[in-house]
């Protein structure tokens, strides 16, 4: 029997859900990872329009609207304040309760301050242990929420009943009995999975859920349940008649089991009742697991209810047969090159010009394509592969047309140069753009990357170009746009200019690049948009319209945006510095690193797979949303897995043919704030050891066989050490000399160290008698001379000196340990990173952070460390890309740039884990899994010069120069401060449990002043650094 249940929630009304309550529905639009329009408005502080999207949800009969500010650009915290105090002056909107979604705590923390009335945190579970998860619960329960609570443990996600009951028991146990939270509060999430996949580990996942739903609602009493219910319907994606039929035979057992509430999209359900009887039974089947061949009898039978765009089977294979037209249509539709050659010549033969093929047959065909794309019937990977049957349909054509030489030629729609501006070498975005408007028949000149504007000038007048399209990914670039439409006006260019790429943004080009130019100045948001704006600035009939439209909506947003400017409050400098993040530096202890120095790192590409963060990748495709989720999504899930399926297939190729190689450096270093906002990194000149500074702090490793050798010897003797050794180990082990860690019998180089101190560079050798014939001696010395040139101090004992005179070995050896300091790298000789600090007035407590207050202040006395690094896979990603394009195949030249993006933010993430659990060694005990680690879930951060926390592209040449970047690894900077391959990462890293990710924002001129006076740099060149982030 089912227990009763009383989950009272409220907005401004009550919403009262018990045991009687048929079904809650949570509308989900109001949540930027799975909405792209929300997400705009959000980004562009559209808050008004942001607001209709949550109206709309409750007038579409939402009982709970679910809010998630989750994105890595955003400032989540206040923009979840802001939307949430908007959102509780709008009684239409606020009378229904809300759910707080996020995988931050902060921001979570954030919206149940400012909720109104009792709303919901989505969500929390046991995958952090349950130290956390108690705290966690304590905190909602003080504010006073209902909290849903995932099916996730230590050791992953629950994928099947018993694992269900057994997560779902627990932290119903953990929450009533520890924490004390009311249980008809809690609302438990047991994982809803696709059904129908044919494997055989998914036969159960609906009947699963049905039959833990059920025992939660029979054995933890009160306790409510949820879910997400399309993952169900996941293999049968673009098929919306059977995937409405799963979602409604899904939610009528789920129901009768006791799910009270759910995330579901009401035009994506059929009524239960008006369902085809015979698709219902074998839905059921499916769903029930009621046959062994249940999922083969559902797809079979799936077939006869296929909507129009997605033809059966029996059609896909009949397409040969039909006319010349509709294979050419259904070869540029699907992207199939395999008959291309053969039709096109078909075509050619019955054409009186082969040029008509192009203007007739293919454009006819490319019109189908932009037709679907437009309508978001395509997607952008399908555009990209309909472009490379279209070009490898010209250049078949090309000696026909040539051959002919009638002078005739096809029509463009237009000429449009692309470049990616001077110093930025970023051109995924802009082969993209490229690629979709080549298939819509503009004439592409394409100048690549790191163009001058000189150069971009000159093409543009040359080719005689209709609109200029300029591309960027970091800050600097953005200048760079500002600067060329001056350039332009100058010279009374009239072209308009399209502007794109990461960085940009309508408020910057409407702000920044508009006033500039007296012509037309356009920001496309995505590549789908590149088509309809190009369009409507060439189109005679709409040009004027559309040209004025944009001054007047770019005029009207240049003047929102600086009064919002205007509005906003800001303290000085030194008000900021003395709202500074106050740690509490007498009860810090910095872990020592067990490496201070430069360590150069190679590692196989395959090693780096598990840690690929696959949402961006997905992004970079214009395909939004969380991976994995994305791959069921209602959308673009289809395409999303296939997309998916082509970027495994060359991972493998290029990892199985070594087309890639990744090559890092990192550098770890003793560093303390100093003046407030600096971090000076103050490796001092060696003492005693070698005259010299080494070239890096590592040294060469024997061969294999020899290392394999030397492994075994090493056992053998600290299996037998002496007895000298076993009495100087037994004081040097755990720590014991001032809380140093020393190694026994350890491995450098081809040779075995009695004991050494890796983080001070201090070998002890105790000899024997063997030590002191003539040969030996030699020996002792040359091997001496090696380890000192790597930079280790060796110093020597007898045998006799520490069995009778332990008292003064240890002293002396404490006196070497206080004297000894590494030597830095080559060129490093010291260092100061500056950082900026956040101007905004905050809210009561909340302080005005910089970098530099995650390091201990000089005038602590506590010695601090901080590291930085530069890690790349692009070596091989451009020669690649370029083989795809003599090819005539865009499709795989992008996806194999994409994919060198992602391995180098991989390369980033797995370098990180082993600076935390071995190089540096402050997270040692750390045991988090992948999604843990892309969640950000670790100690310490690796924040990056150009992202949010540290906007300054100048503290590059910095790191550059610390770790000697371009000669250890040959990555190299642009003037611009882009690196070189783009396929690279670099970044510093912070140790301090408290550090944290956070944006700067908007920074006032007297900053500016300050910050070009410690930089030693002009006014002029701060200003231009430092642009994006001035308030005006």
């Amino acid at each position: 029997m089912k227990n009763k249940i009383n989950l009272q929630l409220s907005g401004l009304e009550p919403l009262f859900i018990n045991e009687n309550t048929f079904f809650v529905n949570i509308g989900e639009r109001t949540n930027v990872t799975g909405s792209r329009k929300f997400l705009r408005l959000i980004k562009e502080e559209k808050y008004d329009e942001a607001l209709s999207v949550a109206r709309d949800q409750v007038e579409g009969g939402a009982q709970i609207i679910d809010v998630n500010m989750d994105e890595g650009m955003l400032d989540g915290v206040y923009a979840m304040t802001k939307f949430l105090n908007l959102i509780a002056a709008e009684p239409d909107i606020s009378r229904v309760p809300v759910m707080i979604d996020s995988s931050k705590w902060e921001i979570i923390e954030a919206g149940l301050k400012v909720i109104q009335g009792k709303g919901v945190v989505n969500s929390i579970s046991l995958k952090e242990g349950e130290e956390k998860f108690i705290e966690y619960a304590k905190k909602i329960k003080r504010y006073g929420a209902a909290v849903i609570v995932m099916a996730f443990d230590e050791k992953g996600q629950a994928d099947n009943y018993e694992r269900r009951i057994e997560i779902c028991k627990r932290s119903y146990d953990v929450l009533v009995d520890k924490v004390g939270f009311p249980a008809q509060d809690i609302i438990f999430d047991p994982n809803i999975f696709p059904v129908a996949t044919g494997m055989e580990e998914h036969k159960l996942n609906a009947l699963d859920f049905f039959r833990a739903t059920k025992w939660i609602r029979e054995n933890l009493p009160y306790a409510n349940i949820s879910g997400g219910v399309s993952n169900v319907s996941f293999s049968f994606r673009g098929n919306d008649k059977v995937r409405e039929a799963m979602h409604s035979a899904f939610l009528y057992h789920a129901i009768k089991n006791g799910m009270t509430m759910g995330i579901v999209n009401p035009e994506m359900l059929e009524i239960y009742d008006e369902i085809d009887p015979v698709l219902l039974e074998h839905v059921e089947d499916v769903l029930l697991n009621r046959r062994e061949d249940a999922t083969e009898r559902l797809l079979d039978l799936a077939e006869s209810f296929k909507g129009d765009f997605k033809a059966n089977e029996k059609a896909i294979a009949e397409w040969r047969s039909g006319t010349i037209q509709e294979r050419l249509t259904h070869s540029l539709v699907k992207g199939i090159d395999e008959f291309i050659e053969i039709d096109v010549e078909e075509a050619r033969q019955a054409a009186s010009k082969p040029i008509e093929v192009i203007e007739i047959n293919l454009m006819a065909g490319m019109n189908v394509v932009g037709d679907l794309f437009g309508s978001g019937k395509m997607f952008l990977p399908q555009v990209v592969k309909s472009a490379r049957v279209m070009k490898k349909a010209v250049a078949y054509l090309l000696p026909f047309i040539e051959a002919a030489k009638d002078g005739s030629a096809s029509s463009s729609a237009g000429k449009v140069l692309m470049a990616t501006v001077k110093g930025d070498v970023h051109d995924i975005g802009k082969n993209i753009v490229s690629v979709v408007l080549a298939c819509n028949n503009y004439e592409i000149v394409d100048l690549g990357v790191m163009v001058a504007p000189e150069k971009i000038i000159a093409a543009a007048i040359e080719h005689n170009v209709d609109i200029i399209g300029l591309s960027g990914l970091i800050t600097p670039s953005l200048d760079e746009m500002v600067y060329l439409a001056k350039e332009l006006d100058k010279i009374n260019v009239q072209i308009p200019i399209m502007i794109g790429g990461a960085t940009t943004s309508r408020a910057h080009t409407a702000v920044k690049i508009a006033p500039q130019y007296k012509s037309t100045v356009v920001h496309v948001n995505d590549a789908s948009r590149a088509v309809t704006v190009a369009g409507n600035l060439l189109n005679s009939e709409t040009k004027e319209k559309y040209t004025q439209d944009i001054r007047t909506e770019y005029d009207a947003l240049r003047e929102g945006y600086l009064n919002r400017s205007r509005d906003k409050n800001f303290l000085t400098i030194e008000q900021a510095r003395v709202n500074k993040l106050k740690l509490d530096w007498s009860t810090y202890t910095p872990t020592k690193p067990n490496f201070i120095g430069t360590k150069t790192v190679e590692v196989a590409i395959a090693d780096l797979v598990d840690f690929i963060d696959w949402t961006p990748f997905f992004n970079s495709w214009e395909l939004y949303g969380k991976y994995p989720a994305i791959l069921t999504d209602e959308v673009v899930g289809e395409q999303a897995t296939s997309l998916f399926a082509d970027a495994q297939k060359m991972l493998h190729q290029l990892i199985q043919e070594n087309w890639l190689t990744a090559k890092g450096i990192l550098g770890i270093f003793p560093a303390n704030t100093i003046n407030d906002d600096d971090i000076q990194i103050s490796p001092p000149t060696p003492e005693g050891g070698a005259t010299a500074l080494v070239e890096k702090f590592g040294w060469e490793t024997a061969s294999p066989a020899l290392y394999e050798e030397l492994k075994e010897k090493a056992k053998e003797m600290r299996n037998q050490p002496t007895e000298a050794e076993k009495m100087l180990w037994n004081v040097l082990s755990d720590k014991g000399i001032d809380n140093y860690k020393f190694r026994r019998q350890h491995i450098i180089g081809e040779y075995i160290v009695d004991f050494v101190c890796l983080e001070k560079r201090l070998i002890i050798e105790v000899d024997g008698s063997i030590h002191n014939g003539l040969e030996q001696i030699e020996h002792d010395k040359q091997r001496t001379e090696w380890l000192e040139s790597k930079g280790f101090k060796v110093i020597r004992y007898t045998n006799n000196q520490v069995l009778s005179d332990l008292f003064n070995i240890i002293e002396s050896i404490q006196n070497h340990l206080s004297t000894i300091s590494v030597a830095p790298p080559s060129g490093a000789g010291g260092a100061v990173f500056l950082t900026l600090r956040q101007q905004s007035q905050k809210t009561a407590g909340a302080p005005n952070i910089a970098l530099a207050d995650f390091i201990a202040p000089k005038d602590s006395g506590i010695q601090d460390y901080m590291g930085c690094f530069c890690v790349t896979t692009g070596f091989g990603v451009e020669e690649k890309a370029k083989e795809f394009e003599k090819e005539l195949d865009d499709y795989n030249s992008i996806l194999v740039k994409a994919l060198g993006d992602r391995l180098a933010e991989a390369f980033a993430e797995y370098l990180h884990l082993q600076v935390r659990k071995e190089i540096w060694g402050y997270a040692s005990d750390e045991n988090l899994s992948n999604q843990d680690l892309i969640a950000e879930n670790y100690k310490g951060i690796r924040p990056a010069p150009g992202y949010p926390a540290c906007p300054d592209h100048l503290e590059k040449p910095t790191i550059w120069k610390l770790l000697n970047v371009e000669q250890e690894i040959g990555v190299t900077l642009t003037e611009s401060m882009a690196m070189w391959p783009a396929s690279s990462v670099s970044g510093y890293y912070f140790a301090n449990p408290e550090s944290k990710y956070f944006g700067l924002g908007k920074i006032k001129q007297d900053q500016v002043e300050d910050y070009s006076k410690r930089r030693n740099t002009t006014m002029e060149q701060a200003q231009k650094w430092l642009a994006p982030n001035i308030a005006d």
